[in-house]
């Protein structure tokens, strides 16, 4: 079931396993995940290893649970996986701009970020010319 959390009128949900008694903000066994109705699109995360655990010790989910699995089979994934770069010493921009400009190019991004967001050579140039410029002493 859901539990309301969030400031007023700025609703966020919790994805919870909860007694059927129990209150809606009671109680609760264990958190599974959460919902945010506000972004764009939806924000909807389920552990599925655990909603398949409680669903097979009798567990059954709410309707608007099963509505959101629903609406999770038939959207497609828009989670990137953004690569890990560690950095022992200052990092080199030539050295980072290739992997920026591939997780980009893999994101599934609507056109319209696209166009708000910097270009990667614009963002690489002004971090070169900052790099550039003679300390104020």
């Amino acid at each position: 079931r859901l539990r309301r959390v969030g400031a007023k009128k700025q609703p966020a949900y919790r994805i919870v396993v909860a007694d059927s008694r129990a209150p809606r903000d009671g109680r609760i066994i264990e958190n599974i995940g959460y919902y945010n109705p506000l972004t764009n699109p939806s924000t909807v995360v389920i552990s599925d290893e655990r909603y398949q655990y409680w669903v097979s010790k009798g567990a059954q989910p709410t309707d608007v649970i099963v509505r959101l699995l629903k609406q999770l089979a038939a959207a497609p994934a828009v989670v990137a996986e953004v690569p890990v770069v560690e950095v022992a010493a200052p990092v080199v921009v030539e050295e980072v701009a290739p992997v920026v400009e591939e997780v980009v190019e893999e994101a599934p991004v609507a056109e319209e970020v696209v166009a708000e967001a910097p270009v990667v050579e614009e963002v690489v140039a002004e971090v070169a010319a900052e790099e550039e410029k003679p300390a104020a002493e």
